[in-house]
């Protein structure tokens, strides 16, 4: 198969592919980010990515960021799943999962993360209210 057509399958399906540069500004929004989030590429290309960082965690996303920018090194290696709260363009929050990809350069020099995402909001919910119905029981 054509890398193309395999670009193309991904970046047209149900998950949320999202690119930003070191500097933390929005590169690459697909339609699976259009979805999720309600943004358009054509609103969210160009933009930081605070616009789907709640702000109560936009320090610590940053001091993240600049560190693996700086250094090429993250906590989370490759594959690691990681949750967390996103902001929709209407304001209300979502549960994420993604992975990150590392964007590097010939000589290993990071030009910045692409990341899949998936809401998992429903699921979140369901898992947080089977969990308080055991604690009840218990």
């Amino acid at each position: 198969m054509d890398e193309a057509v395999i670009a193309t399958a991904i970046l047209s399906g149900p998950d949320a592919v999202i690119a930003a540069d070191r500097n933390g500004l929005i590169t690459l929004w697909n339609m699976g980010a259009e979805r999720i989030f309600g943004f358009t590429a054509q609103q969210a290309v160009g933009e930081s990515l605070d616009l789907i960082i709640p702000k109560r965690l936009r320090a610590r996303h940053w001091t993240g960021w600049h560190h693996v920018m700086e250094t090429g090194q993250s906590r989370y290696t490759a594959g690691d799943l990681l949750a967390v709260p996103a902001v929709r363009q209407d304001g209300t929050t979502i549960s994420v999962e993604f992975t990150i990809h590392p964007v590097v350069d010939a000589g290993s020099q990071m030009l910045g993360i692409a990341a899949t995402l998936r809401d998992v909001t429903t699921r979140f919910a369901e898992t947080r209210e089977l969990r308080r119905q055991l604690d009840a029981h218990t």
